[in-house]
């Protein structure tokens, strides 16, 4: 929790930096995101508005890439890093990206899994002495959740590859713009890693409570 909130108040931190920063191409994010899904051939892939603050998302059921209020019209490096990095997941689905493919498949199966964990932990804590059983199902139902946070990190640190890369290739960000959203990204990949480090942590946790009572 502590190194989470940590990285977070750094990625805000250098994300609000590097949107003071003007793009010397002048494009906004949503221009960023336009061109780059043109560069790919993607043509069926909308770019939107959402409102709030780091609330950027690719939805591969409406095929929309969604910008924050922030992103969306802003002429800033950190606009454009996030816009580059937006659109890498709609390339990543344009091209069947295998990690992409098996982390949606797990949604359904984790949503499920979470909702069970949450009601089988609580009550197999609190039951543990007489039935330990409980507990295994909320474990079993949590590990769900903790294999799509760690299948999450391919599928994030591949479409930072694929933005980043674009963007230089492409001269959208170049010298010290390329290195800022290089270090930006780098700090929204770092969020995702220690909340997969902290759900891995928190089941073996489970299991250590569960090994313990059995025996």
């Amino acid at each position: 929790m502590i190194f989470g909130m940590i990285a977070s108040a750094r990625l805000k931190s250098r994300m609000t930096t590097y949107a003071q920063m003007p793009l010397r191409s002048g494009m906004s994010g949503r221009e960023v995101a336009e061109r780059m899904l043109r560069d790919h051939g993607i043509v069926d892939v909308k770019v939107t508005s959402t409102p709030g603050f780091l609330t950027d998302h690719y939805n591969p059921l409406s095929k929309t890439v969604n910008l924050s209020d922030g992103v969306y019209n802003s002429r800033s490096v950190a606009a454009a890093a996030v816009a580059a990095h937006e659109v890498g997941h709609a390339v990543q689905h344009a091209t069947a990206y295998r990690y992409l493919m098996l982390r949606s498949a797990l949604l359904p199966i984790t949503k499920v899994g979470g909702f069970i964990a949450n009601i089988a932990i609580m009550a197999g804590l609190y039951f543990m002495r007489d039935n330990p059983t409980v507990l295994l199902i909320g474990i079993i139902g949590y590990a769900t959740t903790t294999a799509f946070t760690v299948i999450t990190l391919p599928v994030e640190f591949d479409a930072t590859r694929r933005g980043l890369a674009w963007l230089e290739r492409s001269n959208i960000t170049y010298g010290e713009e390329q290195v800022a959203a290089k270090d930006g990204l780098k700090w929204a990949a770092l969020t995702y890693v220690i909340g997969a480090l902290a759900s891995i942590a928190q089941l073996l946790w489970l299991i250590l409570m569960y090994n313990s009572r059995r025996d």
